[in-house]
């Protein structure tokens, strides 16, 4: 059981996975529910503020380089585009546009992505990390549903 923790804990930390895989995983390997989801928060959110803080600084150091260039770019690109597209749709309502974001499970909406786009924005640090949260909080919750909802349909 310590090990497949471990594993929930790690896969929430991984860019673009996050808990929408490790909730999952936690299901499938008869984890509680419980433990599963407060796992997968506590390492998903673990890297957001470390990304607020650097990851713009780290992003536009590296954009130039050889070797990490175009990953930094696309990583730079991809923040940016999410941000700007939240704040067109948000306007003043933009930190919860940030918790629904965070929110919904879909591919690239993760906390990653939106404590990027938050910092690229230069939005409120503590502000932004309760958005995160809470959005956390929502994907989590749905994954939990949406996972038990397939075991029972499909098995474990």
């Amino acid at each position: 059981m310590f090990k497949h923790c471990v594993i929930v804990f790690l896969v929430s930390m991984v860019p673009l996975i996050e808990l929408r895989g490790a909730i999952p995983y936690g299901v499938v390997y008869d984890l509680p529910l419980w433990l599963t989801y407060i796992i997968a928060i506590a390492g998903n959110m673990l890297p957001v503020p470390i990304i607020y803080l650097f990851a713009r600084r780290v992003l536009l150091w590296g954009k130039d380089k050889k070797l990490i260039g175009r990953f930094f770019t696309f990583c730079l690109e991809k923040g940016e585009k999410a941000g700007r597209k939240l704040q067109a749709k948000a306007g003043r309502g933009l930190y919860w546009a940030l918790l629904l974001f965070v929110g919904i499970p879909l591919p690239g909406t993760g906390a990653w992505t939106g404590t990027l786009a938050a910092s690229l924005l230069d939005m409120d640090f503590k502000k932004s990390v309760l958005a995160c949260i809470g959005g956390v909080l929502l994907a989590g919750i749905i994954m939990g549903a949406l996972s038990l909802l397939g075991v029972s349909v499909f098995g474990g």
